[in-house]
């Protein structure tokens, strides 16, 4: 009885002999741990955010391709901590690390037409080949800019309705953006009849231009016969006004012209 008392005794002394060493093997890791995960917590942070405040200084870069960024950059940090975290306790990262990629090709090839749009944004954020407010046509969409996102673009169309554009239908299409030159070209043409005195004509629309203050200069105003026929003339007219005044500057030269050509008995067909 007493060999056995001795056995438990002795037995129960090295249980809590290798207890006690486990307890502080493994609670200075798990320290090392906690202390790994707040520090890098705090130096992802503050990394990301270093990040934010010097990408945002770079001329051309959007603040939603900043921010986006640095969320990339932020939870990069994290994941690289997790992994370290878990490598302290033994754990075969690699597995993991080849886990994460095996998840990531996956991801990636279920959301191809989403991360398509995010690229086509982020390229559309760099370039600038637009900006909020400008007017812009495509293949795929017409309208003013209304703001751009990582996924999509939102547009107003001419007429007063919302319109979504995925980014990826913007970018792979070409874009002519009606308000990015501060100085646009306008045309317009004149059919008159044969009858017409075309000198006259010619004169009384080149007077209407040059009297409008929006009408540039330089390149100067020209009018020409475009056409020439039996029963009618065509008359080109070509000016250079403000992209801002385009619009404006049409309507009031297209009613002024309809107002002197009539004054002076010039027949129009």
């Amino acid at each position: 009885m007493e060999d056995q008392a001795t056995n438990v005794v002795v037995a129960t002394r090295t249980a809590l002999d290798q207890a006690s060493t486990l307890a502080v093997h493994y609670g200075f890791t798990i320290l090392g741990a906690i202390i790994l995960l707040i520090g890098g917590w705090i130096l992802a942070s503050i990394v990301s955010r270093s990040a934010y405040r010097v990408i945002s200084r770079i001329r051309g870069i959007d603040e939603t391709l900043a921010s986006f960024f640095q969320n990339v950059l932020h939870y990069s940090l994290l994941i690289l901590v997790f992994i370290t975290v878990l490598g302290q306790f033994g754990v075969q990262t690699a597995s993991i690390i080849a886990a994460f990629g095996a998840a990531g090709l996956a991801i990636g090839l279920a959301l191809q037409k989403t991360l398509q749009n995010i690229a086509a944004g982020i390229m559309l954020l760099i370039l600038r080949p637009f900006q909020v407010g400008e007017y812009i046509e495509t293949t795929n969409a017409e309208g003013f800019i209304k703001e751009i996102g990582l996924f999509a673009t939102e547009m107003r169309t001419a007429d007063g309705l919302y319109l979504m554009a995925p980014n990826s239908t913007l970018w792979n299409t070409p874009i002519l953006n009606h308000s990015r030159e501060p100085d646009r070209r306008q045309e317009l043409s004149i059919t008159i009849g044969s009858s017409a005195d075309l000198e006259l004509a010619r004169k009384t629309i080149f007077d209407v231009i040059k009297a409008d203050q929006r009408v540039k200069s330089d390149p100067a105003p020209v009018v020409y016969p475009d056409d020439l026929s039996a029963d009618q003339a065509v008359l080109k007219i070509e000016y250079w006004t403000a992209t801002s005044s385009w619009t404006a500057t049409r309507r009031d030269v297209i009613s002024k012209l309809l107002t002197q050509l009539a004054e002076a008995n010039i027949p129009m067909k």
